[in-house]
């Protein structure tokens, strides 16, 4: 937890107790409680909830106090309600970072930040090499197009152009090539040292640095990487009479690379980058059951409470460009104060209880699952205990009566209850079979617990700082929860507990570089923690995956030809191989490192 000064404290007390003033608790489930508690967690003194910020740890007291309040146990640790973790929030640059070029003897020093920048995903070191413009750094067999033909690249530094050489649209078939990821694993797999980018004048008016930003998906991608200026690198390619311009233009008439050395000219440099870190926290809360057997099971309730700060680069913000706090009243303000108002009605009937029933806000869950992550890989209770997940993530903006329900395949019986359960057609139900999907139910779905995900849908506030409270239809939040109470109360009164069962699903898109037609069926661990390689929390029944033996936990080190370092890493990978390719795949099992044989499979 961050410290607050005394006087800081008093006001967020007063203002908590002045909004306790405005509702009279009740164990029924109402809109005006749920009202009364997004008003203050979707406010814009939280500043967004962002993880491991002050507002999300307020956030996270608030949620504690009213477990406290409702008589849950604590269930963190230290025999506290918070289960507190370190994770990383960003990247800043050092004190060690210097650039210089040699062009024919002459050194030229470029300036930190005006003229150069280390990009958030590059390896720290010291780096020394000839240069070599590539283009666009872009192999694209299909295409009949590659930057790195006819040049040597080996423990060089490549310089090449951002997007691709039809632009920096999105509908263009070079458009899955273009990403910085696919650009550094490709020039990894090439042999540089290193990679510097520029912005041509054709996609971009100003001759602008990029941000420095944190990319968690990708963290050190094992090459340097920097961000320079038109006008620095103009002075790099002066010996030879080009500018990135006339490049540029010569690339986008021909559709031709026009690759080549820089003779005479190379690199000496060192990138500096230093993860600023903070600490965050899940929220446990702990309702015993009262029958002697099935109260030693559990069933968990579950919804993050962080959201996007301030938005701006890098915040997976909609609105990227637009400094401003986004609230998330519906993500997942919504699906938090749903999990007070379970938490307070079902710990007025405790007493009717036969199983346990475990209620956990998640932190994290925008930067990639990372509390629900951490809470399966270091439990605070045993997870052999947890029978049922129930998540709930965006449950307040009920349009035309659809409520989307994950998890109906994860066991038997699953589809028939939330049918039932709806037997007065009170929502047009759209279930999903799998487990896996975007939310905390996934983390556990992939420890074998069979799971429910509740989901109103996307809408076109999501990411947005509009996703404000006075968008939220309370009276639809109410029948949501009036459901997952329903469905949570049959849960807790079966005789015997709900059976895993695994789900064969459509092949889904991998994330990250686009529309690759290849397909293995691997679930990443976006809370793997600081792994070297690809960790997946789990394979899809009956994909590539599953048929290699490959398992939950695993972490990829190496697919075919290529090393893995990160999940882009890996998508590269992938895209890499065709349908009907074997591959060598090599993980790290535990202290084992087992080698697979895997046959890539063909997307839907």
């Amino acid at each position: 937890m961050r410290t607050f000064t005394f006087g800081g404290l008093l006001v967020l007390i007063g203002f908590v107790a002045q909004l306790q003033a405005q509702v009279t608790a009740t164990p029924e489930i109402t809109a005006a409680e749920l009202r009364h508690h997004l008003s203050y967690l979707a406010s814009d003194e939280l500043e967004g909830r962002k993880s491991g910020s002050a507002g999300a740890d307020l956030a996270a007291d608030y949620i504690a106090r009213q477990f406290k309040a409702y008589g849950l146990s604590p269930a963190g640790t230290n025999g506290s309600y918070l289960q507190t973790f370190e994770i990383v929030t960003g990247i800043e640059t050092g004190p060690a970072n210097r650039f210089a070029a040699t062009i024919g003897g002459t050194s030229l020093t470029l300036r930190l930040d005006e003229d150069i920048r280390p990009l958030g995903f590059s390896s720290s070191g010291t780096f020394k090499a000839p240069i070599v413009f590539v283009g666009y750094g872009i192999s694209a067999s299909d295409k009949s197009y590659d930057d790195y033909a006819g040049v040597d690249v080996k423990d060089a530094v490549v310089l090449m152009l951002r997007y691709h050489p039809e632009g920096a649209g999105d509908d263009s078939d070079f458009q899955r090539f273009s990403a910085l990821r696919y650009k550094a694993a490709k020039a990894k797999e090439m042999g540089a040292k290193a990679m510097i980018i520029v912005t041509g004048p054709a996609d971009a008016e100003k001759d602008e640095l990029m941000e420095l930003s944190y990319d968690r998906q990708v963290g050190n991608a094992g090459i340097g990487a920097l961000s320079v200026t038109r006008s620095a690198a103009d002075r790099m390619l002066a010996p030879t009479g080009w500018t990135i311009a006339r490049l540029q233009d010569s690339i986008t008439a021909s559709k031709q690379p026009r690759s080549f050395a820089l003779t005479g000219v190379s690199a000496s440099f060192v990138v500096d980058l230093k993860e600023i870190r903070a600490t965050t926290s899940n929220v446990v809360g702990m309702l015993s059951g009262n029958d002697p057997v099935l109260s030693q099971e559990i069933i968990a309730l579950g919804a993050h409470y962080d959201h996007l700060g301030l938005g701006g680069p890098g915040s997976g913000s909609l609105m990227p460009d637009t400094v401003a706090v986004h609230n998330g009243a519906d993500d997942n303000g919504s699906g938090t104060v749903g999990l007070l108002e379970l938490a307070q009605a079902f710990a007025a009937k405790r007493q009717d209880l036969k199983r346990s029933m475990l209620f956990i806000a998640f932190t994290g869950e925008e930067m990639g699952l990372l509390g629900s992550a951490h809470f399966v890989n270091n439990p605070t209770i045993s997870l052999d205990r947890i029978v049922t997940m129930a998540n709930m993530d965006m449950i307040g903006r009920l349009t035309n009566r659809k409520l989307i329900v994950y998890g109906t395949g994860t066991s038997p019986g699953f589809e028939e209850m939330i049918t039932r359960h709806n037997a007065d057609s009170t929502f047009d139900l759209r279930p999903v079979k799998d487990g896996f999907g975007p939310s905390d139910q996934s983390s556990f779905y992939g420890k074998d617990i069979p799971v429910f995900h509740f989901f109103t849908d996307l809408h076109s506030d999501y990411h947005r700082p509009q996703d404000d409270v006075v968008l939220i239809n309370f009276d639809g939040m109410v029948d949501v929860l009036r459901f997952v109470d329903g469905i949570v109360t049959e849960l807790d009164t079966l005789s015997a507990k709900p059976l895993y069962a695994k789900v064969e699903m459509p092949r889904q898109p991998a994330a990250g570089m686009g529309r690759s037609r290849s397909y293995t069926g691997t679930i990443p661990d976006f809370g793997g923690g600081d792994v070297v390689g690809m960790k997946i929390s789990g394979v899809r029944e009956g994909s590539p995956a599953a048929d290699a033996g490959m398992q939950g936990g695993d972490v990829i080190v190496k697919f075919g030809t290529v090393e893995i370092k990160n999940l882009y890493d890996y998508t590269y990978a992938l895209g890499e191989y065709k349908p009907g390719d074997e591959v060598e795949v090599v993980v790290q099992r535990g202290e084992e490192t087992v080698t697979l044989k895997l046959t890539v499979g063909k997307r839907n």
